[in-house]
């Protein structure tokens, strides 16, 4: 490709599940958004079995497969962005069933709305077995939003900010947020890394749009579809997730120069807290202890770093 191509698609993946990733690229085949006008880049994150000898990739005149030997997503991601050439990049996890508009509504957004540096949409579950009743307040941890009209921010605002499953994402912010995790190894510790469920660094990225004077926004003309395997909807999982999550998010959120804002509680309000929690199911009193955990490592690190700086 001469030119630089209107998009591209970057696919971080690690040991995929062949039947997801078919699923995923078969919707890649399907873009309304002809073959020709985007590149396809495909990040092998040292998976056990090398994608290139598995994965056929003909079908796209401007794909290829780029392996990375350092374990993890943000490493992964890092390859992906330096790898690539095109203005906007949309960010496709090997689970992702894309729908046929996806990057065609993607490259319109950009036009539209100049103001966006990152952006998201629907993100709808695909269920591989019926979710749990208890699990039903924590899908949303999966990934899975419906979004019903355009909304925008230019605020550090975790309600607002697009998930990494079909972010779309302008360049600039895209190697701002890639120079710094070079050189930041906290930056860099975010991201899934191997069977490990730490997160954030795709909440980390989209932030960086803020101080570059632009937005983040959903838009419900987007839409893809999450794969959720049975293991996913497992209790055990889900106490992972949960922690790594609080972790990740009290942590970015520090690196962008705020914080949750806590209220401290009265010992009264602390104890009706622990009432109401000791009432609700076993699962769900799991799952909230996990959460704090996560909570009470982030804290740990961030007080420990204040700390040794203090030295």
């Amino acid at each position: 490709m001469s030119e630089r191509p209107l998009l591209s698609v970057i696919l971080c993946t690690h040991n995929p599940r062949a039947e997801f990733l078919n699923r995923t690229l078969d919707s890649l085949r399907a873009q309304t958004l002809p073959l020709p006008s985007w590149e396809l880049v495909i990040i092998d994150n040292r998976s056990s079995s090398p994608l290139a000898d598995r994965v056929d990739l003909a079908w796209h005149p401007h794909a290829r497969i780029v392996r990375e030997e350092e374990l993890g997503l943000t490493p992964a991601r890092l390859r992906g962005i330096a790898s690539s050439r095109a203005e906007l990049i949309v960010f496709v996890d090997d689970d992702n069933v894309l729908q046929a508009d996806y990057l065609e509504v993607a490259a319109g957004l950009a036009a539209e709305h100049p103001f966006l540096g990152a952006w998201g949409g629907h993100c709808r579950g695909e269920y591989e077995v019926p979710p749990p009743a208890w699990a039903q307040p924590y899908l949303c941890y999966l990934a899975v939003r419906e979004v019903s009209r355009f909304t925008w921010s230019n605020e550090y605002r975790l309600d607002n900010i697009p998930f990494g499953a079909g972010l779309c994402i302008r360049r600039t912010v895209a190697e701002a947020y890639a120079h710094d995790a070079r050189h930041n190894q906290v930056r860099r510790a975010l991201g899934r890394q191997g069977t490990a469920l730490t997160s954030g660094e795709d909440s980390d990225m989209a932030f960086m749009a803020v101080p570059l004077g632009l937005g983040l926004g959903l838009s419900p003309r987007l839409a893809l579809r999450h794969l959720i395997p049975a293991g996913r909807l497992e209790i055990a999982y889900f106490e992972r997730l949960l922690e790594g999550i609080a972790f990740s998010t009290i942590i970015v959120l520090n690196l962008h120069g705020v914080g949750p804002h806590v209220r401290r509680q009265s010992r009264l309000e602390r104890w009706f807290d622990a009432y109401r929690l000791a009432r609700q199911p076993a699962p769900v009193r799991r799952l909230e202890a996990a959460r704090a955990r996560g909570a009470a490592k982030a804290h740990a690190l961030l007080q420990g770093n204040r700390t040794q700086k203090g030295r």
